[in-house]
Parts: C-alpha cells; sequence; structure tokens
C-alpha cells in the first residue's frame, strides 16, 4: 500500500505541474483501454433517444420560450398551476424507443425554466406540486429500463427559475434592469449547492445511471463557466456516485482529465471525425425533428424519414452516434409525426441494424463511391455499403477487388453477383469491383449492400 501511495502521489505531483487536476476519485486519470471499455456500450448502440419536456410544452413555441420572449417567473408560473399530463404513458414510450431501433434514452430531468420533472427534495418547483401530482422520472426509467434500454438523465446547468441563479446574457429578464441591480443580493454559490444537491439526488434515487448530459457552459462576458459551476467539485461528486457513468462535455472541462467522455455537436453534421490534438474523439450529435427540442405545435420544417436515417448512417460512418430527440405534448403523448418517422425508422433498422450497431469508419483503404456511406464492424469484419441513390444496373467500387468475398443485399439476404465489365466505356481498372444490382431499387428507404471481407 505505501508503493502504491507513493506512486499516486508523483502522479498528483504531475497533473499540479501541468496545471491539470484528475476528477476520477481514485485519484488517476483512467487510460485510453479503460475509457474505451467503460463506454464501450454507447458505442456499440449508436442511436439513442433524446426526451425534452418540461412545462415549455404547453406554451408550445420552443423550450426557450421564457428566453426569448423575456417571460417573467410571475408570467410563467399560470404553466405550473395547470401542467397535467394524464395520458402520460412511459411504457408506451419505452416501446416506441425500442422499435425505433434505440439503444438508450435521455430525459430532462430539469431543463434551463427550472422544472423539475422528479420529487426533489431541495425544491418546489417540481412536478409533484402540480396538478398532475406525482414523479414523471421514476416511473419512466423503470419503464425503459423494462425493455432493456439504457438511462440517461440530461440536467440543466442554468436555471431560470432560481432565486439565486444570477443573470446573464441568456436569462429571460437580461433586460430588466431593476433585476440586474438585484443580483448584487443573490448568491451563485448557493445555486450551485443546489445543483449538486440535485445531482445527487439523480443518481443516488434511481439506480444505475448510465449517461449524464450536463448543459450548458458559456465562458466570458456575462456568462457563466467552470469557475462558476464549480464544475470539478461537481464532476467528482459524480464519479464518485457513478464510477462507469458517461459524461458530455458541456462543464467546460475540456482541458482537465477525465472532465469529459464525449463531445456533443448540436443539430451538425460533422464533415469528419472529431478530433483534439490530432487524435480522434468519442462523439455524438444531438439532432431534433423540426427546428424544437420542446414541443412546437406550429413548426413544420420536419425531417424526413430518409433525411433523419442518412444522418444516423452517416453518424455511424464518421465514428458517432446520434441521439435524436424527441418533445412530448404536454398532456403526456409523442406528437404523431414524431411517432411515424420513429415507426420508419424502425422498420429500417429491424433490416438493417447489422449496418448500425457496433459499426464505425471504414477502413481508410476502402474508397467510398458516388452517392454511398459506408459503415464497417471490426469484429464481423464486414462493410456496408448505403446507397442513397439507386444506381442503374451496377455498382462499382474502385479499390475493392480482391477484397470482398461475398456481397448481398441486407434487407433480404439476397446475394449480390461480383461481374466483370465488358463494355469498352465500363472501369477497366484491375482494382474495381463492379456489382451488379436489379433495375428496381428494395423496397427501403436506403438500401444496403452487405460485403463480407476477405
Amino acid at each position: 500500500m505505501k508503493r502504491q501511495s507513493e506512486i499516486f502521489l508523483v502522479i498528483g505531483i504531475i497533473f499540479c505541474v501541468a496545471g491539470m487536476r484528475p476528477v476520477f476519485s481514485q485519484g488517476l486519470a483512467e487510460t485510453d483501454q479503460q475509457k474505451q471499455e467503460r463506454l464501450a456500450w454507447w458505442t456499440q448502440a449508436r442511436f439513442g433517444m433524446f426526451i425534452h419536456w418540461g412545462l415549455y410544452s404547453m406554451p408550445a413555441r420552443h423550450e426557450w420560450v421564457r428566453s426569448y420572449e423575456r417571460i417573467s417567473n410571475e408570467e410563467y408560473q399560470k404553466y405550473f398551476l395547470r401542467f397535467n399530463p394524464d395520458l402520460f404513458d412511459p411504457r408506451q414510450w419505452a416501446k416506441i424507443c425500442k422499435e425505433a431501433g434505440m439503444k438508450y434514452f435521455v430525459i430532462t430531468t430539469k431543463h434551463h425554466e427550472g422544472f423539475c420533472l422528479w420529487d426533489s427534495k431541495v425544491s418546489d418547483y417540481k412536478v409533484t406540486n402540480t396538478p398532475y401530482g406525482k414523479d414523471l422520472i421514476k416511473p419512466m426509467v423503470q419503464a425503459f429500463r423494462d425493455e432493456g434500454i439504457r438511462v440517461g438523465f440530461y440536467y440543466s446547468l442554468i436555471d431560470w427559475h432560481h432565486e439565486d441563479f444570477t443573470t446573464d446574457r441568456y436569462h429571460p429578464m437580461r433586460d430588466n434592469l431593476e433585476r440586474r441591480e438585484a443580483d448584487k443580493n443573490r448568491d451563485l454559490k448557493k445555486y450551485v449547492e443546489y445543483v449538486r444537491n440535485q445531482v445527487k439526488e439523480l443518481l443516488t434515487e434511481f439506480g444505475t445511471i448510465d449517461y449524464l448530459f450536463l448543459d450548458f457552459s458559456f465562458p466570458g462576458p456575462d456568462g457563466k463557466g467552470r469557475n462558476d459551476w464549480e464544475s470539478e467539485k461537481l464532476l467528482r461528486m459524480i464519479r464518485e456516485l457513478q464510477p462507469r457513468i458517461i459524461i458530455n462535455d458541456r462543464l467546460d472541462l475540456r482541458d482537465t482529465p477525465g472532465g469529459w467522455d464525449f463531445v456533443t455537436p448540436e443539430q451538425v453534421t460533422v464533415q469528419t471525425w472529431p478530433e483534439i490534438n490530432g487524435k480522434k474523439i468519442p462523439w455524438e450529435t444531438c439532432q431534433t425533428f423540426s427546428g424544437s427540442w420542446g414541443y412546437f405545435r406550429d413548426e413544420s420544417s420536419w425531417k424526413s424519414t430518409q433525411q433523419l436515417l442518412a444522418l444516423l448512417i452517416e453518424s455511424v460512418s464518421k465514428g458517432g452516434n446520434l441521439l435524436l430527440n424527441v418533445g412530448p405534448t404536454s398532456r403526456g403523448t409523442f406528437d404523431n409525426r414524431a411517432t411515424s418517422r420513429l415507426q420508419e425508422m424502425g422498420a429500417w433498422m429491424k433490416l438493417h441494424n447489422r449496418s448500425i450497431y457496433g459499426c464505425t469508419e471504414a477502413p481508410a483503404e476502402f474508397k467510398i463511391p458516388r452517392n454511398c456511406l459506408l459503415t464497417y464492424n471490426p469484429d464481423r469484419k464486414r462493410l456496408y455499403v448505403h446507397l442513397l441513390v439507386w444506381p442503374m444496373g451496377t455498382l462499382q467500387l474502385e479499390g475493392f477487388a480482391g477484397k470482398v468475398k461475398y456481397a448481398q443485399l441486407l434487407n433480404d439476404g439476397s446475394e449480390v453477383r461480383v461481374e466483370k465489365p465488358t463494355d469498352e466505356w465500363a472501369s477497366t481498372d484491375k482494382s474495381t469491383l463492379t456489382l451488379s444490382l436489379p433495375i428496381n431499387k428494395p423496397d427501403v428507404a436506403i438500401p444496403v449492400i452487405e460485403l463480407f471481407l476477405e
């Protein structure tokens, strides 16, 4: 034990000299291998459901409605006094999630408005004090677990309702001079203690929590960052309470060992696998069906199922995950537009999930064909060609010759034959593999060819 203590001390000194502090309770940052093992379930899953739900489902015009419309606590109270999701059925939500092919879910336990979906012991601004009167998180967690779906919690570091949360550039009352003046009587440290107490509740009262999405830091003038949140102290507590949990990157701790597990490009299609200092890093894009995270009754720019599937495939093709959001109504139901798209995605996933689960970016030796996306399963040694546009009879795969043992359409397992080009205008490059395809596109949104590699 003495020798081990000496090792810990030396490593601690190294971190101090470097100006960085590890945030693992055992005093050591993980090795890359240990981190990979902790994130393995998530890397295999690739597809999850985000759920944004709160009082903002009642005005039904964006989850940032309080900020956008400068709504005061007093004006917003009418929603708290009437919140009653009488049609809420968590088992139905979990079933929809599972049938869509999603392997984990993340629920907004508290969003920026400050309203809590569980029976928090340190707040009165919670669902059990509304007309509904019951905890929403406990039955939700149980229902999803019963379907074999991993549990994730979103928690907002921002709180527009708490009396000690100081005004900043996003606060609904940011233009109110009286509110700004009153900030001198607010104690942000009391609010930060409140945050820790609530996060502790979430990580001790609902069993094993697999995933935590903390949202968000905005350091700089009129903002809040790691020092305001006391991010390292918060993260140390989280790691101690749930050592296997995976955590996003929004605590403003990018430069801290153990300060984050994955990055979260939001509403963005990345061009390449994200890197830091030339090293590929775990990542997940969170995306909406439309332009809003919360239920927005009149929003009409909804993505098609084809677009959503392409988003999922492209994310996996660059080594990432897709967290796709649903904004339930104030009565506790999913928008029909979301349900129909999830059902259609589920129908595709039922036939093609081998090209998603456990897959990643294809080896660099395989050139991406035109109008296609590639995913690769390194354990199975199989490459998946996703055809965004169905070709006319043949598909030429440059550089694939001699590397493929067998090819088939994934939707029905029917053989795709390898042909030798005979036309003078066809490719004569010996490295090109030519596949013979039926003229008629298979009756699926995006056909996939499964290649068994040598």
